[in-house]
């Protein structure tokens, strides 16, 4: 009998937040293992294809492309480590992201119990309210689809939300204010996140707050040198970034180039608060970067360091807020409509893809948790004070994506903090109901369903809604299974009809099926949309090519190049072009500038050498 009370003593001191990793890791793990016996683990397109790529070129060696960052690099370089060290599987990371996640919810149940830990009489029984919300918030992570998905994929977007929520428990659970060293590691922390998701820097002012607001008793002094701490700590962790930009690359960018495109992506006369990519600019981080540096040389007409592209960007989304300051409030205000939205744009459509595909299991979508959250929010600020923190937090992860869009992948760092008000809502919904004080509860039902209608509010632009159906037809095209493409693409296709990329995605599918005239017509299509295209012509010139009409095929391509004038194999094909109209000369030349470009292709060598044996003959 004594043997058995020891052993319910020693249990009870296993602290509650072990189950909840230990519950949210095996349900990371299900859908983890899932995703191995999927299509999907190995990335072929999207952002996960670009920091894929980026780190395996940095396990061969390429270091440095001796340019300012143009994309944040720490999550390529962090998956180049792995690589390195363990080889090349993504199973590798995305299991160590799993493992963060599970992270992720104790420090959800963490901030439970200190804001809201009590105990309170209800029939009898004596429940800590702390815990029961840390539970149920807890669990409410791990069954998050969104966040189900983003945990398994290539992306830095778990390890970011980690950090971020780590840091505000920090401010949560201290009672008095952090050494100069700690703050100074936090700092750390702060800037050195920051070379993946740069959205952590709007941490800064919450710590700020908290050194000269909550631990204020500490005296004057002691609160300027933790403040100076963690300034120098954010600057010392982003120091890898800012470096190399600053003495390799001799170009002052900070983190990263590219947040001048970001700007003007969420700050032009046709943008929705989405990511809506302008004429000229295509979907997918890769090709996107891609064209924006392009697009902002041939403005210039001369080579450009990335600062100089990132400023070319920023000066568009500048002129566009100065001269268009009544749109660009309205623009703001729909921002935040969609920060609170139950629609979903996921621009990578992984949460979809990996549903379909039965990878993820079932679970809660964002809508749910806001409406859910909106009324504990308010019910919490009036009670728990601690709980101005999170709704501190929260507001300043939305502001940090005014400046640009919304993306439920930019989101989904705000859903900890939503849990957590969702969970202690309906919590106190149900004390009420079970105690019969129905006055708060019909409070709550009408709060409820207030925030429910504002969630709720429907989107009518068609091209939001047949955004998914693309990307998911997309993949399906990319892994050759034509029939769920087709449908998928059909069926964006009656949203958007006049959509240049959906276009040609649609003449790549008819191309796959074998009906080449109808794939032609959709590329004619997609010119006329977009007479920039640089996809479609160098299709159009490949068709042309197998045809044998030499000198057709050499006019795409030559229009292809004005697209893209660094494109190497579009040089290679355009040097096929002119050897099957039989200009030797112009072959040589077009195939020495793709050689040029990239001398490892094997293809090109051989070419070359067949034009100077040709040459030899004559």
């Amino acid at each position: 009998m004594e043997s058995v009370e020891i052993v319910s003593k020693n249990r009870q001191r296993v602290p509650l937040g072990i189950y909840v990793f230990a519950t949210v890791l095996l349900l990371r793990l299900f859908v983890l293992l899932r995703l191995t016996g999927s299509p999907f683990l190995f990335p072929a397109h999207g952002d996960m294809h670009f920091y894929n790529d980026w780190a395996l070129r940095i396990v061969r060696g390429q270091w440095t492309d001796h340019l300012a960052f143009y994309g944040l690099p720490l999550y390529a370089y962090l998956l180049a480590g792995i690589y390195k060290i363990l080889g090349y599987n993504p199973f590798l990371p995305a299991f160590f992201q799993a493992i963060v996640d599970s992270g992720t919810a104790v420090v959800i149940y963490g901030m439970a119990d200190r804001i809201f830990g009590d105990r309170e009489s209800l029939t009898g029984l004596r429940l800590d309210s702390g815990k029961v919300v840390g539970l149920a918030a807890g669990l409410g992570w791990g069954l998050c689809q969104p966040a189900q998905a983003y945990s398994v994929i290539l992306m830095p977007t778990c390890w970011s939300i980690f950090v971020f929520w780590l840091l505000v428990w920090q401010i949560i659970k201290r009672e008095k204010l952090p050494t100069f060293g700690l703050a100074l590691l936090f700092g750390l922390l702060i800037g050195f996140t920051a070379m993946g998701v740069a959205t952590i820097l709007f941490v800064i002012p919450l710590f700020l707050a908290a050194i000269f607001v909550r631990w204020k008793d500490a005296g004057r002094w002691s609160c300027r040198k933790a403040s100076i701490a963690l300034v120098v700590g954010v600057f010392a962790g982003a120091s890898p970034a800012f470096l190399h930009n600053y003495i390799i690359a001799r170009d002052p960018v900070f983190l990263s180039a590219h947040g001048g495109v970001n700007l003007w992506i969420g700050n032009n006369p046709w943008a929705n608060g989405y990511p809506r990519f302008p004429a000229g600019l295509h979907a997918g981080q890769e090709a996107m970067l891609q064209d924006s540096i392009h697009g902002a040389e041939v403005a210039a007409g001369h080579s450009l360091r990335r600062s100089e592209v990132s400023a070319y960007w920023s000066a568009k989304a500048k002129d566009y807020i100065a001269h268009n300051f009544g749109d660009w409030l309205k623009l703001t205000g729909l921002k935040v409509v969609n920060f609170w939205n139950a629609f979903r744009y996921d621009d990578l459509s992984v949460i979809t893809t990996l549903r379909e595909e039965r990878v993820t299991i079932p679970g809660i979508a964002y809508g749910l948790i806001a409406a859910l959250a909106i009324p504990g929010m308010i019910l919490a600020w009036r009670r728990f004070p601690l709980s101005h923190w999170i709704v501190a937090a929260l507001f300043l992860h939305m502001v940090s994506l005014l400046s640009v869009f919304v993306t439920e992948r930019y989101r989904l760092a705000a859903v900890p903090g939503l849990l957590l008000f969702a969970a202690f809502g309906v919590n106190e919904f149900w004390k009420q109901c079970i105690a019969a004080c129905f006055r708060p509860a019909i409070a709550y039902a009408c709060l409820l369903v207030l925030a429910t209608l504002f969630v709720s509010n429907p989107k009518r632009d068609p091209s939001l809604w047949a955004l998914d159906s693309y990307n998911t037809g997309l993949q399906a095209l990319d892994l050759n299974h034509l029939p769920d493409a087709e449908r998928k693409l059909k069926l964006a296709y009656a949203y958007v009809p006049d959509n240049a990329e959906l276009n040609f995605a649609l003449g790549n599918l008819r191309l796959a099926q074998g009906h080449r005239d109808v794939a032609k017509s959709f590329y004619f299509t997609t010119l006329q949309l977009d007479p920039k295209h640089e996809g479609s012509y160098n299709n159009l010139g490949v068709l042309a090519l197998e045809e044998d009409r030499g000198q057709l095929a050499a006019n795409f391509f030559s229009k292809a190049l004005e697209q893209n004038p660094k494109d190497p194999k579009t040089y290679y094909l355009l040097a096929r072009a002119h050897l099957k109209i039989g200009d030797s000369q112009s072959a040589r030349a077009e195939i020495h500038r793709a050689i040029a470009l990239d001398p490892s292709q094997p293809e090109f060598q051989d070419l070359k050498e067949n034009l100077e044996r040709n040459s030899e003959l004559r």
